[in-house]
């Protein structure tokens, strides 16, 4: 029988719809239309000749033959980048300037850092953690060449990775006191995390005060660990001792997870780290471990307390009245 050489693009775009979840989210990665995604599909399945997807629904899901098909996928695109990596590695040099977001630093950012460097010995990272606009900032000054963040789905840098839900965090012990404004746990603003909760509760009419504002994620941890209020945002890396709650809370919608490059770039060595974060955040969101994590839990006592102002000199009500 003669064997065929199956596509190395249609072997990534196979990983890439079932790490995403369907067609339609690759499409938006890959800059492809849904419709040229399932030919490409479709093309896959006739050369290795038997099927690989069937219907449930409006769904499109794997068979038996396309689970097996999905590992060796992923085994021959890692020997395939693997490849391309020793072969870069002993000759890229220069400098990335990277970006990430305080909600990746304690997960994806020590990975991917470790991964590049074992491969890019040569290349030095100047490496940044702050406030998603910060961020987002420097990318439009050129300051930075890539950035990890959640949220900025709008700019025209940015490349969708995924969408995560938003959630109401607080710890276990928290009760709402219905009469009482919510007292609520807060980045430094802006926050794209932050400003979807603060509407969600005017449009509802349920008064709030701010008890704590942080400029880090582990002083807002921290603070709602300690029952001084909740607060919104995505589950990720969350400490053991809080936890998402239902309050009977209005809802919070999505939050985009996206990956920036500067206007222009072309350099190599940046491209190649954008390659291997965008991969390491797909991962990490598929395994579905982005809830509580070992080395993700964050000690109180490790905490600086001059980075967080208590309430006593930021209370405040919102001016929507109590319904």
């Amino acid at each position: 029988m003669l064997l065929k050489n199956l596509s190395l693009d249609s072997l990534r775009t196979l990983v890439m719809t079932q790490d995403l979840g369907g067609f339609g989210r690759a499409s938006e990665c890959l800059l492809r239309t849904p419709s040229a995604i399932s030919l490409q599909m479709k093309r896959l399945q006739e050369e290795v000749g038997v099927p690989l997807f069937r219907k449930r629904g409006r769904k499109t899901l794997l068979t038996e033959q396309g689970e097996i098909a999905l590992r060796y996928a992923r085994r021959v695109l890692e020997l395939n980048d693997e490849m391309i990596d020793t072969l870069r590695g002993s000759s890229l040099a220069g400098v990335v300037r990277i970006g990430f977001g305080q909600d990746f630093m304690s997960n994806v950012l020590p990975l991917a850092i470790a991964r590049f460097s074992a491969l890019y010995p040569l290349v030095r990272l100047e490496v940044k953690v702050d406030l998603g606009q910060v961020l987002l900032q420097a990318i439009d000054t050129g300051d930075l060449d890539l950035v990890l963040t959640l949220g900025g789905a709008q700019k025209k840098t940015a490349k969708l990775l995924s969408e995560l839900p938003l959630h109401w965090i607080a710890s276990p012990g928290f009760r709402d006191r219905a009469q009482q404004p919510l007292p609520l746990a807060l980045f430094d603003p802006p926050c794209q995390c932050q400003t979807p909760g603060l509407e969600a509760l005017e449009r509802s009419g349920r008064s709030w005060r701010v008890a704590m504002t942080s400029p880090s994620l582990m002083g807002l941890w921290a603070a709602v660990s300690a029952g001084l209020g909740l607060t919104a945002r995505a589950e990720l890396g969350l400490p053991a001792d809080v936890q998402t709650i239902d309050l009977g809370l209005p809802p919070l919608g999505n939050i985009p997870v996206t990956l920036h490059r500067r206007r222009g770039l072309r350099a190599p060595n940046a491209i190649r780290f954008a390659e291997i974060t965008e991969e390491l955040v797909v991962n990490y969101l598929r395994s579905g471990q982005s809830g509580n994590r070992p080395g993700t839990v964050h000690s109180r006592a490790a905490v600086g307390m001059d980075s967080i102002q208590t309430e006593g000199t930021l209370a405040r009500r919102s001016t929507v009245s109590a319904a």
